[in-house]
């Protein structure tokens, strides 16, 4: 089985229980689209490589930590939370 599809299984595994656990999954894309920047952009206002924001909005990977605490703050209030942090 080739890596791509086996990560897209296991992240899909992950997810549904995840949901099941009643664990709101982040949806990085429609987040970064809201802000209204490029994958590229985004990656280096939240201080993450352009790859690792491209695995989390495949759901290849899942923030978490620090990353998973600022973009659920990005969620809240996209416009006002891009521009205190390109201000940063």
């Amino acid at each position: 089985m080739k890596d791509e599809l086996f990560a897209d299984l296991i992240a899909s595994a992950e997810e549904m229980v995840a949901i099941e656990n009643g664990i709101k999954i982040l949806d990085v894309k429609s987040i970064r689209e809201a802000a209204g920047k490029t994958r590229e952009e985004f990656a280096l206002i939240i201080g993450s490589s352009e790859e690792t924001v491209k695995s989390w909005e495949n759901k290849r990977r899942n923030p978490s930590g620090a990353s998973k605490k600022l973009l659920y703050l990005i969620q809240t209030n996209p416009t006002q939370m891009i521009e205190l942090l390109q201000t940063a």
